[in-house]
Formats: structure tokens, C-alpha cells, sequence
């Protein structure tokens, strides 16, 4: 429903955010946050190399950031619309840690520790992943009343699909590990693990 304002328009009552919405949507942008700073605290601070894996987690962490802090600075996140936005990259960052989680569990590739040594740098980027991930997909299961509940069911399926693409895209444009080679410290990059020729 529109009310007229002073200057003869007409203001959408879904276009203001709900308190509910905004608080995820903050939580949402506290979280992002968060995952850029301890990224780039690992660089800058603890001077850990980032492979493309990581840089593609750290691109999706920073897209989050800018997208949910200028929508929140904008007020456009009634009904879940701005965290409906922001789900593909929370899609996309969340994929890709998870392949890079994979193949360090698999044994195809050692990571350095992450920050406080709790697991490693690739594990904390799914974790903190995961949490922007049902953040903003709880924020946008609100349906906003302006619009069917169907199409907006279509539209949140259809923003982790785009994330979806997202992630295959970043892993389809993923440059090869380097060679595996005789290593002189624990790893400050993520890379393939060094096994000894067998000597028999």
C-alpha cells in the first residue's frame, strides 16, 4: 500500500526496511566485515601470501561489504530486497570456500593456520561464509508484500543460482597449482604438499 507524500508522489511502505530486516542486513555487513579485516590481516599483518583461491573468497568478502554498505546507507533493503542482492556473492564466496576446504581435506593442497591458529585460513573463510550465507538468505525468506510470495521465492532460487554460476566461473578460471617441491618452513600460501620419492 502507497501513501501520498507532501510533494503529490507516492512513497512504497515496503520501500523503508523493517528493523527485523535492517538488523540482519547490519549483522550481515558486521560479518562481512569482519571476513575482509581477517583477510587482509593475514597479508598485511602475519604477511601469508594469498593464492587465487583466497582471492577470489577475499573479492567476494569485499563485493559484500560495498553492496550491503551502501545499501544499508541507501535504506533499500525493505522486504529482504537488499540481502536478496547480496546472496549471490554470499553464494559465490561460500562455493568456493567450500572447493578450497575440499581439496585442502583431500590432501591436494596445506594451508597456513588462520587467525588465533584456530584451523586454517581456508576453513575459517567457510565458516564465516556459512554465517553470511544464512544471514542473508533468513533475511530474504521475508517476503516483501509489494511483491507475489512465488516470485520472490523464484527470485531468492534464482540469486543462489547466479551464485551458483559465480562459483564455477571462479573455479573454471582458477590458474594450476604450482609444482609440489621440497619446502623450507610451514606453508605461507596454500599449496600442493611435498611427499618425499619413496627410496626403494
Amino acid at each position: 500500500m502507497s501513501n501520498p507524500s507532501g510533494n503529490g508522489r507516492h512513497v512504497s511502505s515496503a520501500a523503508k526496511t523493517s528493523p527485523h530486516s535492517r538488523l540482519l542486513a547490519i549483522a550481515a555487513l558486521v560479518v562481512a566485515a569482519a571476513a575482509l579485516a581477517g583477510s587482509l590481516a593475514l597479508s598485511l599483518a602475519l604477511s601469508l601470501r594469498a593464492c587465487p583461491l583466497c582471492f577470489y573468497q577475499r573479492t567476494f568478502a569485499m563485493s559484500l561489504v560495498a553492496v550491503l554498505g551502501m545499501g544499508l546507507l541507501l535504506d533499500i533493503g525493505g522486504g529482504g530486497r537488499l540481502s536478496l542482492l547480496a546472496l549471490p556473492l554470499a553464494t559465490g564466496g561460500l562455493g568456493v570456500a567450500a572447493f578450497h576446504v575440499y581439496l585442502e581435506l583431500s590432501g591436494a593442497l596445506e594451508c597456513p593456520a588462520g587467525l588465533f591458529g584456530l584451523g586454517t585460513a581456508p576453513q575459517q573463510s567457510l565458516f564465516i561464509f556459512a554465517v553470511l550465507f544464512a544471514l542473508l538468505a533468513m533475511d530474504s525468506a521475508g517476503a516483501d508484500s509489494s511483491v507475489a510470495w512465488g516470485a520472490f521465492r523464484i527470485a531468492q532460487a534464482g540469486a543462489v543460482a547466479l551464485g551458483g554460476l559465480l562459483v564455477v566461473a571462479s573455479l573454471v578460471a582458477n590458474p594450476p597449482m604450482p609444482e609440489a617441491k621440497p619446502y623450507s618452513g610451514p606453508p605461507d600460501i596454500c599449496r600442493p604438499p611435498y611427499r618425499a620419492p619413496s627410496s626403494h
